[in-house]
């Protein structure tokens, strides 16, 4: 699967990754930074979508489209797409551009607007990466872990670089009786459960 990934991904990984130390340097705001994923918690999300049972896999928090693109290789080896939710404008527009640049778009659907209010959109889900703003964290498990199959993962990031702001989160979720879950310590820290 990584061995698939072709130039034009690589180019685009390369290149926001340089926006992305960028926009940490600067001062951008913090809305308008990219904030992406490290390159071994792409691998690691990309395994664990590929190995999900068959069903939706869904991304809330596309932003320029990083993390998408590794999950994308599961989509193609899985034969679906990846459904990403994100609401900001100018990281749609960004999306859009690394999804054609990358050559991806037949395995991802963007899907613009509030995933809260569009998660609807989705009946039933196998795997689910979480990386969007902390505060929806908590709303959107509601969501999304009445939607998980059985089998079905779920990945939130940030969990140990924003432990604080995410302690109720992990606190629900670690104490979910119907999910397996563990806290895994790679990039900024990866929350990792299972339905069961």
């Amino acid at each position: 699967m990584f061995k698939e990934i072709s130039n034009e991904m690589i180019k685009g990984m390369k290149y926001l990754e340089k926006l992305d130390a960028q926009d940490r340097l600067d001062g951008t705001e913090r809305l308008k930074r990219l904030r992406q994923i490290p390159p071994e918690t792409g691998k690691l999300i990309t395994l664990l979508a590929a190995n999900a049972p068959d069903g939706e896999m869904i991304e809330v928090g596309t932003s320029a489209g990083y993390s998408t693109m590794w999950l994308s290789l599961a989509a193609k080896e899985k034969q679906t797409k990846i459904h990403t939710f994100e609401l900001l404008p100018e990281k749609i527009k960004l999306a859009k551009e690394t999804f054609y640049q990358a050559q991806i778009e037949q395995w991802v659907h963007l899907i613009e607007g509030d995933a809260l209010q569009n998660l609807d959109l989705i009946n039933t889900i196998s795997f689910c990466f979480l990386d969007c703003e902390k505060e929806l964290y908590l709303p959107c498990w509601s969501i999304i872990s009445s939607k998980m199959i059985t089998g079905g993962v779920l990945i939130a990031d940030n969990v140990i670089s924003h432990q604080a702001a995410l302690q109720p989160f992990i606190n629900k979720v670690l104490n979910d009786s119907l999910f397996d879950s563990v806290i895994v310590p790679i990039g900024k820290g990866e929350l990792i459960c299972r339905k069961k």
